[in-house]
C-alpha cells in the first residue's frame, strides 16, 4: 500500500513538474520565495492592527503560535523522522526533473511552505472571513505557494498536501483555543 502511494505521488509529481514554461519558471520562482511575500505580511500586520487596536498583539501571538506549530511539526518532527528524499535529491529522478533554483535540504516530507501558507490562510479566514470577504482569496494564494514547490522540483504532491493539512489543523486548533485564552484572566 505504502509503495503504491509513493509510486502515485512520484507519477503525479513528474506530471505536474513536467508542465513548465520559461515564463512560468520566473513566476514560480517568485511565488516560492518567502521574501516575495513580505509586502503581503506587512499588509496583514497593518490590517490586524487596524481591526484589533491595542489587542492586536494577541492575534499576532496566536498567528506566530500557529506557524510555530505547523513549521516545527513539518521541519522539526516529520522531515527527520520520515526521511523521504526531496524529488530533486532522488537519484532515479535526476534526469526527469525540471529544477528551478536550488534543491534545499535533503528531506521534503512535508512541505513547510504549504503548512505555513495554509496556517495563515485558515487562521485569518476563521478570524476575519465573516466580516471581510477578501480573506477567502488567501486560499488561492496558499494553493499557488504550495503548487510552486512542486513546480520548482523540491516537493512531491503528497508533501504539499500533508503540509497544507498540518497547517490547517494547527490554525484551526489555535483558533479554537485562542478565545478561551483571551477570556481567562
Amino acid at each position: 500500500m505504502l509503495e503504491s502511494l509513493k509510486s502515485f505521488d512520484t507519477q503525479a509529481f513528474l506530471f505536474l513538474n513536467g508542465i513548465h514554461h520559461p515564463v512560468m519558471d520566473g513566476f514560480m520562482s517568485l511565488m516560492t520565495n518567502k521574501f516575495t511575500w513580505i509586502p503581503l505580511y506587512l499588509f496583514f500586520l497593518y490590517f490586524i492592527i487596524k481591526q484589533e487596536g491595542k489587542s492586536s498583539w494577541k492575534v499576532l501571538v496566536a498567528i506566530l503560535f500557529c506557524i510555530l506549530i505547523s513549521d516545527q511539526v513539518c521541519s522539526g518532527l516529520l522531515k527527520p523522522w520520515v526521511a523521504r528524499l526531496r524529488p530533486c535529491h532522488e537519484p532515479s529522478l535526476a534526469s526527469l526533473i525540471h529544477l528551478v533554483g536550488g534543491c534545499g535540504g535533503q528531506f521534503g516530507f512535508c512541505s513547510s511552505h504549504a503548512a505555513n501558507s495554509f496556517t495563515l490562510a485558515v487562521f485569518l479566514y476563521l478570524q476575519y472571513g465573516k466580516q471581510h470577504a477578501w480573506v477567502k482569496f488567501l486560499f488561492p494564494w496558499a494553493i499557488i505557494v504550495s503548487y510552486s514547490r512542486i513546480y520548482v522540483g523540491v516537493h512531491y504532491p503528497g508533501d504539499v498536501i500533508c503540509g497544507a493539512i498540518i497547517g490547517s489543523i494547527a490554525a484551526y486548533g489555535v483558533s479554537k483555543v485562542y478565545p478561551n485564552i483571551l477570556s481567562s484572566k
